[in-house]
């Protein structure tokens, strides 16, 4: 039989998993393209000015690699678990909002081509209470005695 810990601490290792995958998958998809093409899909969005669309896309995709590798190997967990969640959170809202709005645009999820849809707001949905139920277990969880 299992504990209620090992049980959590089990959970906790396929959500970091699961999500650093997809982070490393989504920085990925995006550093194999021009920045440009990510930059033209962040302005989609039209809620920034055009130096923090270029900032934005030269910068977000090598936080996701870092964000995903962080959640994979185990270190920082606790910060990159709410780093996680704060992206997820705000991407999401994002796409609700351009959804309920009625555009037509690229999620900017995962590179180019895939339009805002009931399912990227599933997909995305899904994850963010995946990292929101990781970064509750990473704050609930007991630190190790030095």
């Amino acid at each position: 039989m299992t504990s209620p810990s090992s049980s959590l601490r089990a959970a906790a290792l396929v959500l970091r998993a699961v999500l650093g995958g997809v982070f490393i998958y989504a920085a990925w998809t995006k550093l194999r393209t021009p920045w440009e093409i990510f930059a033209i899909g962040i302005d989609s969005y039209q809620i920034l000015p055009l130096w923090a669309v270029r900032l934005v896309a030269h910068t977000l995709p090598w936080f996701e690699l870092a964000v995903g590798i962080l959640l994979i190997v185990g270190l920082w967990l606790r910060g990159a678990a709410v780093a996680t969640t704060v992206l997820l959170g705000v991407f999401f809202g994002l796409m609700v909002r351009a959804y309920a709005m009625g555009q037509q645009i690229n999620c900017g999820c995962f590179g180019p081509g895939e339009l805002i849809s009931w399912k990227t707001l599933l997909r995305d949905g899904s994850l963010l209470a995946a990292s929101v139920a990781l970064t509750w277990m990473a704050f609930t969880r007991r630190r190790p005695a030095v």
